[in-house]
C-alpha cells in the first residue's frame, strides 16, 4: 500500500492532480470493500441437497455425503456458522465420572437430533442451532459407570403405517447408560406411551446378574424393517460371570422383544458350542457388541461387531477359539437368526474387541458389483468380506503367533492376517524404537520395553508383563471408516502407541495393587487364578508415548487393489505440550472421518482441538478450524435446500479418559455469505 501511494505521488507527465486524487480514492474504496467482505469465495451453483439420517451417514455406515458445495478449492474459507452448548459436561468433581462428548448428530425430517454425555436427547434447528426441545431421562449421574459419561447418538424411524402428523409417527430411539431403550416423539420429545412401559424398555432383564453401573448402552441402536436392534457395553475384567453380551431386536411400535442372540453358545444345541469348553460356555459373559451396528434393510441383515469374552486377558476358563466373540456377526433382522460370522481374533487375550462399525460397501470384481463388508480392527487389520456369506474377498492367512507360558492358559496357535490390504499398523517394536524428549527420557522407555515380553503382535499376557503393540486401544477404534464410492477409496484413522499388561497370581494381587510403586489399572478378574494390571498407553516419565511418532495417522486404502494409497500424520502436540507448539507428531485419536463427493475428508479425533479437512486423493491437509474443546467425535454434513448452505457439524466436548479439553459444544461450519 505504501509503495503504491508513493508511486502515485510522483509527478506524472500529462496527468493532472485530480487524476492522482481519483486513483487514490479508488484504491481506498477497493481495499475497504475487501476488508469488509473478506476473501472472494467461489461457491458452486446448484448441487444436490442431502442429509445425514443415520449415525454413519447411511445405515451401512459408510460416512459418505453426496454434497458438492464445499470443495477442495473453497474449503479453506469455512467459518463457524453457529454454536450450541448443551450444558452437560463433567470433570469428575461433581459427578462420579468425567464426560466424553462422542455423539454424531443425525438430520431427520428437517431437525438435528443428538444425545449428550448426560444422556439427554436434544433437537436443534439445523440452520441456526436454536434448541427445539430437550428430553432428560433422569439418569443417576452419581453412579460410578464403568466408562466415562458417554453417548454416541440416537436413531430415527418413520412408521409407515402412521398417518401424517400423528403422535409418535416419527420416533427417536435412544439407549441409556443405565440400560433403558427409549422411544420419543420426534416432534415434541415426549415419550411414546405405547412403547414398552410409558415409552421405555428395561434392558437389564434377560442378560444375567447386572451390576449397577457396569451394564450400559453407549452406541445408538439401529432400526430396520420395524425392528430396533441394540447391543451393549460393560465393564471389563471384573469377573468371569459378567453380564451376557446378548444382541436383541424389539418391535419398533410396541417395544416387545422379538428375538435375542447371545454370541456365546449356552447349550449343545447352539451353534459354535464345539468351539468352547462346557465350563466356559456356561459361565462366561460379555462378547458384547458395544460399537455401532450396521444394517442392510434390503437383505434384512444387521451386522454386529462383537468383543472379547470375559475377562479380556485370561482365557483359561474359556478355552477354545471362542467362536462369535471378536467377530463380525450377520443376523436376520426380522428373526435374529445367525446368517454368518467371521472371527478376526481367536481366543482373544488382548482386549482386541471389534470396536468399529462395519461398513457396507461394493467391490467391483470381473465386471460385476459384489456386495461387501469392510471391517477395521484394533490390530490395524482391514478385512473385506462378502456381505451375504462372510467369505473374505481378499486372501486371509492363518499365521502362527507366540504362545503362552501362563499356567492354565492355552493360546490359539494361529491368528488371521489379511494380505490385501496388508496390516495397516506396524506389527512390532524393539528396544531400539524407544523414544523420548531427552536421552534420559528415552533411556527410561528403552528400559521399560526391555523389561517386557515382546515378540510382536499377539504376544500373550504374562506374569512378568507383556508389551502390547498395537495397544489395547488400537489401531482403529469406534470412529470407523469413511468410503468414497466413486473413487473406490476407504479412509480411516489409526493410533500408533504401545500398552502393557501383566497377570498377577491371586495370592499376590492385593499386595501388588497397594505397593508404593504401583502404576496403571488393577482389576480382579474374579473366578480366575489371576488378577490383572495394565496401562492403556505406555509413556515416559515426562508423559510422552514411548514409541516414535507419529502417534496418530490418517490413511486411504484402494478397495479395488487392496493397496494403501496414502498415509499422513493426524494431529499436532499443540494442546498437549506446556508451550503451544504445533509440532506434527500426530496424537492419540478417537472419532472418525467422513468424506464428500468433492473429495474432501473431514475429521476431528486428534487431541489438538481442531476439525480438519484433507484431500481424499492425496492426503494433503487443506484446512483446519479451531474448536472450543476436543473433537473426539465423528462429524456429519448436510444441506437442507437448493438455495441453502452446506453445514459441517461436530460435537466438541473432549474425552474424559483421553485427557483432551472438556466442553459441551456443538459447532457448525459453513462457507461465508
Amino acid at each position: 500500500m505504501r509503495r503504491l501511494i508513493a508511486l502515485l505521488r510522483r509527478p506524472l507527465a500529462g496527468i493532472g492532480k485530480w487524476v492522482v486524487v481519483a486513483l487514490l480514492a479508488l484504491v481506498v474504496i477497493i481495499l475497504t470493500v475487501r476488508a469488509l467482505t473478506g476473501p472472494e469465495v467461489f461457491i458452486p451453483p446448484g448441487g444436490p441437497v442431502d442429509g445425514w439420517e443415520f449415525y454413519g451417514g447411511d445405515q451401512g455406515g459408510t460416512r459418505y455425503s453426496r454434497l458438492t458445495q464445499i470443495t477442495r478449492s473453497n474449503v479453506q474459507h469455512l467459518e463457524v456458522a453457529w454454536t450450541y452448548q448443551t450444558g452437560d459436561v463433567s470433570d469428575g468433581r461433581v459427578y462420579s465420572r468425567k464426560s466424553s462428548f462422542e455423539a454424531t448428530p443425525i438430520l431427520f425430517d428437517g431437525t438435528l437430533y443428538l444425545s449428550t454425555p448426560f444422556n439427554r436427547v436434544i433437537a436443534l434447528d439445523p440452520e441456526t442451532g436454536e434448541e427445539r426441545w430437550a428430553y432428560d431421562p433422569q439418569m443417576d449421574l452419581d453412579v460410578g459407570y464403568s466408562e466415562s459419561l458417554i453417548s454416541r447418538g440416537v436413531a430415527a424411524w418413520q412408521d409407515s403405517t402412521a398417518s401424517p402428523g400423528s403422535v409418535c409417527g416419527q420416533r427417536i430411539f435412544f439407549a441409556t447408560l443405565d440400560a433403558r431403550l427409549l422411544a420419543l416423539d420426534a416432534n415434541t420429545g415426549q415419550p411414546c406411551e405405547g412403547f414398552g412401559q410409558a415409552g421405555q424398555v428395561d434392558l437389564k432383564t434377560g442378560v444375567g446378574e447386572v451390576e449397577q453401573g457396569e451394564y450400559e448402552m453407549t452406541s445408538p441402536p439401529v432400526v430396520l424393517n420395524g425392528v430396533v436392534v441394540v447391543g451393549s457395553a460393560m465393564g471389563d475384567n471384573r469377573r468371569v460371570e459378567v453380564e451376557r453380551g446378548t444382541i436383541r431386536g424389539f418391535d419398533a411400535r410396541s417395544g416387545a422383544l422379538k428375538w435375542a442372540f447371545d454370541p456365546i453358545p449356552r447349550s449343545p444345541a447352539d451353534p459354535g458350542w464345539d468351539e468352547w469348553t462346557e465350563e466356559g460356555a456356561r459361565r462366561t459373559g460379555a462378547a458384547n457388541a458395544w460399537a455401532p451396528l450396521a444394517a442392510d434393510p434390503e437383505r434384512d441383515l444387521v451386522f454386529a461387531p462383537t468383543g472379547s469374552a470375559a475377562p479380556d486377558f485370561y482365557g483359561g476358563v474359556r478355552l477354545g477359539s471362542n467362536r462369535f466373540a471378536n467377530s463380525v456377526v450377520a443376523l436376520q433382522a426380522s428373526t435374529g437368526e445367525l446368517v454368518w460370522h467371521f472371527q478376526v481374533v481367536h481366543h482373544d487375550l488382548w482386549d482386541y474387541d471389534v470396536a468399529s462399525q462395519p461398513a457396507l460397501i461394493t467391490i467391483r470384481r470381473d465386471g460385476t458389483d459384489v456386495p461387501a463388508v469392510a471391517q477395521a480392527t484394533k490390530m490395524g487389520h482391514l478385512f473385506i468380506l462378502h456381505r451375504e456369506t462372510g467369505e473374505p474377498l481378499f486372501p486371509v492367512e492363518e499365521r502362527p503367533v507366540p504362545q503362552t507360558d501362563v499356567p492354565g492358559e492355552e493360546t490359539w496357535p494361529t491368528q488371521p492376517f489379511p494380505t490385501h490390504p496388508p496390516p495397516l499398523h506396524p506389527p512390532s517394536i524393539t528396544k531400539d524404537d524407544a523414544w523420548g524428549l531427552t536421552p534420559w527420557d528415552r533411556g527410561k522407555c528403552r528400559q521399560k520395553i526391555e523389561s517386557l515380553r515382546n515378540e510382536g503382535i499377539f504376544t500373550p499376557p504374562s506374569l512378568g508383563g507383556t508389551l502390547e503393540y498395537p495397544s489395547m486401544i488400537g489401531g482403529a477404534n469406534w470412529g470407523g471408516v469413511a468410503v468414497d464410492h466413486a473413487r473406490g477409496l476407504l479412509v480411516l484413522n489409526m493410533n500408533r502407541f504401545a500398552s502393557w499388561v501383566r497377570l498377577i497370581p491371586r495370592a499376590e494381587f492385593d499386595s501388588a495393587r497397594r505397593a508404593p510403586d504401583a502404576e496403571g489399572q488393577f482389576t480382579s478378574q474374579a473366578g480366575t487364578p489371576y488378577g490383572m494390571n495394565r496401562e492403556g498407553g505406555m509413556v515416559s516419565p515426562l508423559g510422552m508415548p514411548c514409541t516414535r511418532p507419529p502417534w496418530g495417522t490418517l490413511l486411504a486404502v484402494d478397495l479395488a487393489s487392496g493397496t494403501v494409497r496414502w498415509e499422513v500424520t493426524l494431529g499436532t502436540i499443540r494442546d498437549l505440550a506446556p508451550i503451544p507448539l504445533p509440532i506434527r507428531w500426530g496424537t492419540p485419536n478417537l472419532g472418525g472421518p467422513i468424506v464428500t463427493a468433492t473429495g474432501v475428508v473431514f475429521i476431528g479425533a486428534a487431541m489438538d482441538d481442531y476439525l480438519r479437512a484433507f484431500d481424499v486423493d492425496t492426503g494433503e491437509e487443506l484446512w483446519k478450524g479451531r474448536l472450543p474443546a476436543g473433537g473426539q467425535a465423528t462429524p456429519m454434513t448436510y444441506r437442507l435446500r437448493e438455495d441453502g448452505k452446506q453445514f459441517v457439524v461436530i460435537a466438541a466436548g473432549g474425552h474424559g479418559n483421553l485427557g483432551s479439553t472438556l466442553g459441551d459444544y456443538v459447532v457448525a461450519f459453513a462457507l461465508p455469505d
